[in-house]
């Protein structure tokens, strides 16, 4: 299907050459063929690069080329803020809940600690101890771990699971292994009798923004039912989720 023109000509040009440079990277783009690229004569792309290099959004090398500049930073950030995380997310992780009927959480770290963002609630009743705004311990819980184990250098901060070499600490690197060579989280009763968890962490730029679990009893978290909802947070959560965004891939 043919896309209707845009209703702004030269805001559709100003956006198509954010395109083009963030595709061209940090090695940037000549003016010429940044022109043939998003179909615009050079003098007037020179004056939309003018006015985005004005406001931050492009830059230009030495050597001429064009890339795209630091203010593009505060977008991504903003985007994908703490507090815009939840509505963002919202229709994801009500897709999730609809496919598995169970309650679905949206956490973010903050500092030791994870900080419930969202909750969903399934159809059939489950009590648990939840609420958006409170705080659980990183180290012993299915978000938590699942966010650790998606950070860059692949190791927990002191604090988090005790002094190293120490049980907690030793217990926490092994759910942490765990998690990485599967892709997700788990917690059986760590932290409420009879009540299981599985998580992902959600991923931009291969940095871990937040993270979403599976809650249930523990008799609907073991053989099929539990690998039923581990395919939903593998498999259809990323076909739902923001563009930007991913789940990490097991590592093996």
């Amino acid at each position: 299907m043919t896309q209707p023109p845009s209703p702004l000509g030269s805001v559709d040009k100003a956006l198509l050459t954010l395109d083009a440079l963030a595709r061209a990277g940090a090695g940037g783009v000549a003016l010429a063929d940044l022109a043939a690229e998003v179909g615009a004569n050079k003098s007037t792309l020179h004056r939309t690069l003018a006015a985005l290099r004005h406001r931050g959004y492009a830059d230009q090398r030495a050597d001429g080329a064009y890339t795209l500049g630091a203010a593009v930073l505060s977008l991504g950030a903003a985007y994908l803020a703490e507090d815009n995380l939840p509505g963002l997310l919202r229709p994801a992780l009500e897709a999730l809940r609809d496919e598995v009927d169970e309650l679905v959480h949206l956490g973010a770290l903050a500092g030791q600690e994870v900080v419930y963002l969202d909750k969903v609630e399934p159809q059939r009743p489950l009590r648990v101890w939840s609420a958006v705004g409170r705080r659980i311990p990183v180290a012993t819980t299915a978000l938590g771990r699942a966010l650790l184990a998606a950070t860059p250098d692949g190791a927990p901060s002191p604090g988090y699971g005790g002094e190293p070499d120490a049980t907690p600490d030793v217990m926490l690197r092994a759910a942490l292994a765990a998690a990485r060579e599967r892709g997700y989280a788990t917690e059986t009763e760590e932290n409420e009798p009879g009540i299981a968890c599985v998580a992902v962490a959600l991923l931009r730029a291969g940095r871990p923004v937040a993270a979403v679990s599976i809650t249930a009893p523990v008799e609907r978290m073991t053989g099929p039912a539990r690998d039923a909802r581990v395919a939903a947070l593998r498999d259809l959560l990323p076909r739902v989720l923001p563009t930007g965004l991913t789940v990490p891939a097991p590592s093996t």
